[in-house]
């Protein structure tokens, strides 16, 4: 895959402006997403999810800062976050 070509990459809102969805591998590493076509995104990720295209290069850039090194392109299932689970001190 070239590094230039526009792929279809998911975000969430925020207040200020979208930022680039991650997704955790099972061993627990952070991993960005990239797809090659919207319908490859809404098939993986659901029709409701927002995306905006970038280079694969450019997503590195965005990525790197926050030490995300790997870009799984075209996954098959992306499953939705684990629910945060708060202990309590008894």
């Amino acid at each position: 895959m070239e590094h230039s070509q526009a792929l279809f990459v998911p975000v969430r809102s925020t207040s200020s402006w979208p930022a680039v969805v991650t997704a955790r591998l099972p061993g627990g590493d952070r991993v960005g997403l990239a797809f090659t076509s919207a319908e490859a995104l809404a098939a993986a990720m659901g029709r409701t999810q927002q995306w905006t295209r970038l280079s694969l290069a450019a997503e590195r850039a965005l990525l790197a800062p926050l030490g995300v090194t790997r870009i799984q392109v075209d996954p098959a299932l992306v499953a939705a976050p684990a629910p945060l689970v708060r202990h309590h001190a008894a």
